[in-house]
């Protein structure tokens, strides 16, 4: 079970396998405590350098990754690294992108597909996951 993220850590969400992976928005200040070890920022440009490790998706507002393979591969490290290590997935507003990215993480820890926005509303945020196709993106995400 994953112990890096100090359980009152804002905007945590709890896979079902113990591992916890904060989701935020890039717009907002860091939030207080430790910082994350590795992020994950899903944007539709490069991010600002940050002192920790980082990949980015290219992800437009509102829509889907640009290039669905380096997405699937960034999001299997995000989860494999949140075992071990404080990860952090990140989007402007936190929301749209970060909770699709959420529920794909979820898919990859054993929430089937078609549950797994369900998972992320009730357990991170109401209003994750903004857009039908992003819905039908989590729906259809591979689990292997």
């Amino acid at each position: 079970m994953n112990s890096t993220w100090d359980a009152s850590t804002s905007g945590l969400l709890r896979l079902p396998s113990g591992r916890l992976v904060r989701g935020r928005g890039l717009r907002r200040p860091l939030p207080d405590g430790a910082p994350p070890e590795f992020g994950l920022y899903l944007l539709g440009r490069p991010p600002a350098a940050q002192p920790w490790d980082t990949r980015w998706i290219r992800w437009p507002d509102f829509w889907l990754p640009t290039d669905p393979a380096v997405a699937h591969h960034a999001l299997r490290e995000a989860w494999r690294r949140s075992e071990f290590e404080r990860v952090e997935v990140a989007c402007g507003g936190g929301r749209g992108r970060t909770g699709t990215a959420l529920a794909c993480l979820a898919v990859l820890d054993g929430v089937p597909a078609r549950e797994a926005v369900a998972f992320v509303r009730d357990r991170y945020s109401p209003h994750a996951v903004e857009t039908p196709w992003q819905r039908r993106y989590v729906a259809r995400f591979p689990s292997a």
